[in-house]
């Protein structure tokens, strides 16, 4: 076991390890995430992107990640969103397959990002184990995003937490330009 891997341990909450310990054991019961749709193993999946680089030194420690966010629409339109693989994949430009169900699997964006639906709550919360294909297997993080009707709106509160450290800018830079930025498009 890596230091990351040490590192991401410590951050578990009962809760999350729960999660994630479903989500792991849930792959394998169903044949990993291959047994859904077309997935194929993380060898066989679409090629990363480069990295970014290393996280800045103020960074580099953080595993964690939170936005408050507003968005033009109703909680039902988002929540719908981010669980209608055809809509998550017309949003954001990159295939998709979901399985909205507790406990389903889900790959995003050609397969870069793959986890399973830990907690759906409807038009109120999503919660996911939630990796990207280069992590090593069994590596899980937790995304958690809580819907909240504010007028016409929506504000969403968002956390990514448990991610090995070093990779906050990464992903922070992942969340803004392929979650955020396309949502606030389609929503405008």
């Amino acid at each position: 076991m890596d230091t990351n891997n040490r590192s991401y341990a410590t951050y578990l909450s009962r809760r999350r390890a729960t999660g994630v310990l479903f989500a792991a054991l849930g792959g394998v019961a169903a044949g990993s995430l291959g047994a859904f749709g077309n997935a194929q193993a993380p060898e066989q999946a679409s090629p990363q992107p480069k990295e970014l680089g290393p996280c800045t030194s103020p960074n580099q420690a953080r595993t964690s990640i939170h936005y408050d966010l507003n968005f033009k629409t109703s909680p039902e339109r988002i929540y719908d969103a981010l669980l209608d693989q055809t809509k998550f994949a017309a949003i954001t430009g990159m295939p998709a397959s979901i399985e909205p169900t507790v406990g389903g699997a889900f790959f995003m964006f050609g397969k870069l990002i793959v986890g399973r639906n830990v907690e759906l709550v409807p038009n109120g919360r999503i919660v996911q184990a939630w990796r990207p294909a280069s992590w090593d297997a069994g590596v899980y993080s937790s995304v958690h995003f809580e819907f909240k009707a504010n007028g016409a709106g929506t504000d969403l509160a968002f956390d990514h937490t448990g991610f090995p450290s070093g990779l906050y800018d990464h992903l922070d830079w992942g969340w803004r330009n392929h979650y955020w930025e396309p949502l606030k498009k389609y929503f405008a």
